[in-house]
Formats: structure tokens, C-alpha cells, sequence
């Protein structure tokens, strides 16, 4: 691993408390937004709360959709906006929206509602639909190893590529003049393997995390629908500096 990498991603937990070796994230929380939207600002400062509180896992995915509006999100792509109508189809919805929060891929939240979103992971974890199956990722020497535990189901090892911050200044549409801080926005998603119920371990390459201005992956463990929308997230890690989290 290149010591820009490192410097890189250790960088990326300045914003997080970080959770402890062995604690699981209480859950994944994913946030659909746009830069274009004049609702969604709220929803990214709420969201910044759940990263800077770092005991679940947040990911930002802007969405193209609104860029008609006369600002183009310079941080949006088709693929996010895929990744929202899938989850729409998985949940029986007709429409999607933003400011939306999907938590642990099974149920949304307005994207605002930072009480509603705790709510709702609360509610997952108590009723026995958290992040259940553990997950671990370690960078070692050239290759990283990734060890999903035993469980039920079936499930797709997907990792999520994202930037600590950036900071965009909107110069037309309805966030005009606003200069707004985002925090682990997508960049990247894709999936690196499969499970199925046993323990498994996969050995990557750790070029994969040698990106340029790669500076944050995250590891989940999700659940497919048979048409191949995504469906409930069964575990998740983080890898920052070669450590999990």
C-alpha cells in the first residue's frame, strides 16, 4: 500500500469517532441526494451528524436526476441514481425522491429526519435486523482480505468507494450561491464476491484501494433481490488504514 494511500485514508476518520476493533456498526445508513435540490441541504448537515457520531456506516449517493435544474451535481452519476430506483423496485415503490434515507437496505426515511433515521436503526437492530453477520477487512502487505462469518441467505460482498469532504460552491439552480461541505460521497460501487451462508474469506488485490484520491471504502454485505435490485444489508465494515472499523 502506497503511503499516499495511507496518509490518505487516515484522513478519512478525522470527521468519525471511530468504532472499536471489534464492534460491529450498528447499521448502513444511505443517503440519496443532489446538489440541485433546495430540500436537501438539511438532509446533508443531518447526515453529517451520523458520520461525525461514527458508530454507523454513511454513504452519500448523489443522484443525477436534478440536474436539469440548471446545476449539473458535480458529484452525481447514473449509477446512484440506479442504485435509488433499485431500491425502490425492492420496496415496492413507485417513485423516488430526495432528501431519502434507505437504512440497511431494507426500509427509507425522509432524509431530514435525523430522529426518524435513529428510530429506524434502533428498530432494525431490536428486532433482530441489524448488521448480524460480521465482516472484517485487512490490508496486508499486497493483498486485501476480506472474511465474511456464517449466517443465513445468500448475499454479495460490494464495496463502496467514497471522499471524506468536499466542498462544492452551487452556482445556479436552487442551492445558488451556496457553498456546501459534503461528507462521504459515492463515487464508486462494485461487487468483489459472493456468499453463501458459509464462512467465507475472499483474498483481493489491494491495488483495488490504490486509487487515485481514493480516500474511504466501505465493505457490505448485501442481499439481492432474484431480478437483482438491492436488497437487505447483512453486515458491513470499513477499511481505513488498513485496519477495519
Amino acid at each position: 500500500m502506497s503511503p499516499r494511500f495511507l496518509i490518505s485514508l487516515i484522513a478519512s476518520v478525522a470527521l468519525a469517532s471511530p468504532l472499536l476493533a471489534d464492534e460491529a456498526p450498528k447499521g448502513v445508513v444511505e443517503l440519496f441526494t443532489s446538489q440541485g435540490c433546495s430540500s436537501c441541504p438539511p438532509a446533508d448537515a443531518a447526515f453529517r451528524k451520523l458520520v461525525e457520531r461514527g458508530d454507523v456506516i454513511a454513504l452519500a449517493y448523489h443522484v443525477d436526476y436534478w440536474n436539469y435544474m440548471g446545476w449539473a451535481d458535480t458529484l452525481s452519476s447514473k449509477e446512484n441514481t440506479a442504485r435509488q430506483y433499485g431500491y425502490a423496485k425492492t420496496m415496492g415503490r413507485a417513485n423516488v425522491y430526495t432528501p431519502q434515507v434507505v437504512v440497511n437496505g431494507r426500509d427509507h426515511v425522509m432524509g431530514s429526519d435525523l430522529g426518524g433515521i435513529e428510530r429506524k436503526i434502533d428498530g432494525f437492530v431490536n428486532g433482530g435486523e441489524g448488521l448480524n453477520v460480521p465482516v472484517k477487512a485487512e490490508v496486508k502487505g499486497d493483498q486485501l482480505e476480506i472474511t465474511v462469518g456464517p449466517g443465513q441467505g445468500k448475499a454479495n460482498v460490494v464495496m463502496v468507494y467514497f471522499d471524506r469532504e468536499k466542498t462544492i460552491e452551487v452556482q445556479k439552480g436552487e442551492n445558488s450561491g451556496q457553498k456546501i461541505a459534503y461528507t462521504h460521497s459515492v463515487s464508486n460501487v462494485e461487487t468483489v464476491g459472493m456468499w453463501d451462508g458459509k464462512q467465507t474469506r475472499l483474498t483481493l488485490p489491494a491495488t483495488l484501494l490504490q486509487k487515485p484520491d481514493l480516500e474511504g471504502c466501505a465493505v457490505l454485505l448485501q442481499s439481492s433481490t432474484p431480478d437483482g435490485t438491492p436488497s437487505a444489508i447483512l453486515g458491513a465494515t470499513v477499511i481505513m488504514a488498513g485496519k477495519n472499523i
